[in-house]
């Protein structure tokens, strides 16, 4: 094949310095008490370490998750009204479990409800809220399992609004992980709804104000997400915490981490793992911001169009996480067509960067896409162009 050919398909230059560094090594996670445990980092979208990811358990408290995300899902489409009063039936009244107390025939706003249901883990708020987005529990339960299938949630089986024990329920840490990803995602104006150290409802008694994360009252980085417990889940917690980020612009950011664990032996031991791996992951890793949110990684030339060239780029931006003292060493490379032709449309993949690590491990790979469309030209554009084509 002809260089020149094989140029035009090939990995294009480094965006970031490719000076060698020693080899790293992955580095060692903590040694934990709980059974199974996960971390991601969600600015980059990458898991620093993981046990027992797909073994099957109840969900416990961790079903009030997906619960969660019905509710806020209503609540920006506009289904539920933030300050829309809601009847608590006898059923809700009657719910086993941890409760915010509010008895039956009660009328309750949507807020004061939500906050019962995040801060709280109430039993009585799921059901109340699972009656109003879908009529019934039971209608409740199947839209749980519908949107868990839509999330990619496959070993995933909701029962009840609730994650009170019942035969058949189950889930698993890969699954939780993903719908605590989606959350986060889905609903950034309600993230400080699961930070909440304390709520309790005007009218229940002076008890179990507390949100059961122990780590909001430890740790100020940690914001979310949920405490759960069951027979089989044991002690378990999902934590987000977040921390500077690096950038290679020297502009500010942020960097967030997830950590789930399940199957401690008690409170404390569920918040120590926690706060171990927390502590390791952004201890351990560094996450670097090779490209902001919309900027150009590479400008391209385009055939046919009323622009020369065309911007590629990602709409989040590009973040990594590579081991402790090892961004230098990061390289990318673009894997794009042979030849663009216009007309080109924002948000047209057209390439991927794939970001390597100094040892040329594949970290990454992330689309590119149009940044600004690209018309086509008029007649006397595109036959100036196709002659010159047809030269080459």
């Amino acid at each position: 094949m002809p260089f020149r050919l094989m140029r035009r398909w090939a990995l294009a230059c480094a965006v970031v310095c490719a000076c060698a560094t020693a080899a790293a090594q992955s580095p060692t996670p903590p040694e934990l008490t709980s059974t199974a445990h996960g971390l991601w980092d969600l600015s980059s979208g990458q898991r620093l370490s993981a046990r027992g990811l797909d073994t099957p358990v109840e969900p416990g408290g961790w079903a009030k998750l997906m619960t969660a995300y019905l509710v806020l899902d209503a609540l920006k489409s506009g289904q539920l009204r933030w300050d829309q009063a809601l009847p608590v039936s006898e059923l809700a009244a009657s719910a086993p479990g941890p409760l915010m107390f509010v008895p039956a025939g009660a009328q309750v706003p949507v807020s004061e409800l939500v906050q019962g249901l995040l801060v709280q883990s109430g039993n009585d708020a799921a059901v109340v809220l699972a009656e109003a987005v879908s009529g019934s529990s039971e209608r409740f339960v199947a839209q749980m399992n519908r949107q868990a299938q839509a999330l990619g949630m496959g070993a995933t089986r909701y029962l009840n609004p609730t994650g009170e024990s019942q035969s058949g329920q189950v889930t698993t840490l890969r699954d939780t992980a993903q719908l605590a990803m989606r959350v986060w995602r889905d609903f950034p104006t309600r993230q400080a709804l699961w930070g909440q150290a304390r709520y309790r409802w005007a009218q229940a008694p002076q008890v179990n104000d507390a949100n059961p994360n122990p780590l909001l009252a430890r740790d100020p980085s940690v914001d979310g997400l949920m405490a759960a417990q069951g027979e089989a889940l044991r002690w378990a917690l999902i934590s987000t915490a977040k921390r500077p980020l690096l950038s290679v612009g020297g502009a500010p950011g942020e960097r967030r981490l997830l950590a789930l664990v399940w199957g401690a032996t008690s409170d404390d031991d569920r918040a120590r793992d926690s706060q171990k791996l927390l502590n390791w992951g952004f201890g351990a890793f560094e996450a670097v911001r090779l490209l902001q949110p919309g900027q150009a990684a590479v400008s391209l030339p385009v055939w046919m169009g009323q622009s020369p060239t065309v911007d590629l780029g990602h709409p989040e931006g590009v973040v990594v996480t590579v081991p402790m003292g090892s961004a230098a060493g990061v390289r990318t490379e673009l894997v794009r067509p042979q030849r663009l032709l216009a007309p080109l449309l924002r948000g047209q993949v057209l390439g991927t960067l794939r970001v390597r690590s100094a040892q040329g491990v594949v970290i990454q790979e992330y689309p590119l896409s149009v940044l600004q469309p690209v018309p086509q030209a008029g007649v006397w554009g595109r036959g100036w162009d196709a002659l010159r084509l047809w030269v080459q």
